[in-house]
């Protein structure tokens, strides 16, 4: 076993529980990056962006689908590293762009995630309330509310949230920090499960001699969803987060300073991952851009 193998199957493996991805596309990006790192002679974990340049070079008989997907798999397993803090920089940048168009990430609409929470609720209205149940509503608070990557919201410290402070300090990808709000709603759901977490606890959800799992929070999403009466393929803490910059989005917030909660270095990145409805765009033009005014002024 080479030392790229164990990486290559954590990242696999989180690719699988945390987003959700098909049989196929795991057994492809396994083959892409096996086949990357032999050819290489191993370390595509440390590659460089020339090494990865060399590698690409191979793909020049290739379709472009093909293409597209072997440069998914690099950019997601390197996204994996930098998350993770193995590697200091993505070198991502160097591979090949096929001009397919980037598909939308799923999302959920109001209505599912009023599910989420009335099932929530129902819970933390039985007496006496679980603190599995207090858990739950803190972590889905969290990941809607703030919209929190999963690494970020499953490794937080115990006291990260206080009750009188409306928003965290966050170190997310590439170690740079961000100021993310906090609702009242969330740092409530947080203080009620944090009093059945020991204070000599280090983590706010602790598991073991650890945190709380990736993998374990997608399967507690998956299994809220199957009870709320929503497909439990289209809920995962990404879709939550997701969810989160969708809707404020529709609720007319600013792209930049959704940029800034969400942890984006490029604007690009927010507006694929901020889709909106086209009937909305075309609403807001037609009510809030300043002819409308002068027209009804005039009228």
């Amino acid at each position: 076993m080479g030392a790229d193998d164990p990486l290559i199957d954590r990242f696999l493996e989180m690719m699988a529980a945390e987003a959700g991805a098909a049989a196929n596309t795991i057994a492809a990006y396994r083959s892409d990056l096996l086949l990357a790192s032999e050819s290489i002679g191993g370390g595509l974990a440390v590659a460089d962006a020339p090494t990865l340049n060399r590698v690409a070079d191979g793909w020049r008989a290739l379709a472009a689908s093909t293409v597209s997907r072997k440069s998914a798999a690099f950019r997601r397993f390197f996204g994996f590293l930098l998350e993770e803090g193995l590697r200091a920089e993505d070198p991502g940048a160097a591979l090949p762009r096929p001009g397919a168009r980037r598909a939308l990430p799923k999302t959920l609409d109001h209505g599912d995630v009023d599910r989420l929470f009335e099932t929530i609720a129902a819970r933390l209205a039985r007496e006496p309330v679980k603190p599995s149940d207090l858990r739950l509503a803190a972590l889905v608070e969290l990941l809607y509310g703030s919209g929190l990557r999963a690494t970020e919201l499953v490794s937080l410290p115990r006291n990260a949230i206080a009750p009188d402070r409306p928003f965290l300090i966050l170190r997310g990808k590439g170690g740079k920090e961000r100021m993310v709000p906090i609702s009242d709603r969330a740092r409530a759901a947080v203080a009620a499960w944090r009093a059945h977490v020991a204070r000599d606890r280090a983590w706010l959800f602790p598991s073991g001699k650890t945190h709380l799992t990736r993998v374990r929070l997608y399967q507690l999403l998956k299994a809220l969803a199957a009870k709320a009466g929503v497909p439990p393929d289209r809920v995962s803490p990404h879709v939550l987060r997701h969810a989160f910059a969708t809707h404020l989005l529709e609720g007319g917030a600013d792209l930049r300073a959704l940029q800034a909660m969400l942890g984006h270095a490029d604007i690009a990145t927010t507006e694929i991952y901020t889709h909106v409805d086209a009937s909305r765009l075309v609403e807001l033009v037609n009510t809030r851009h300043p002819l409308v005014d002068a027209r009804r002024r005039r009228a």
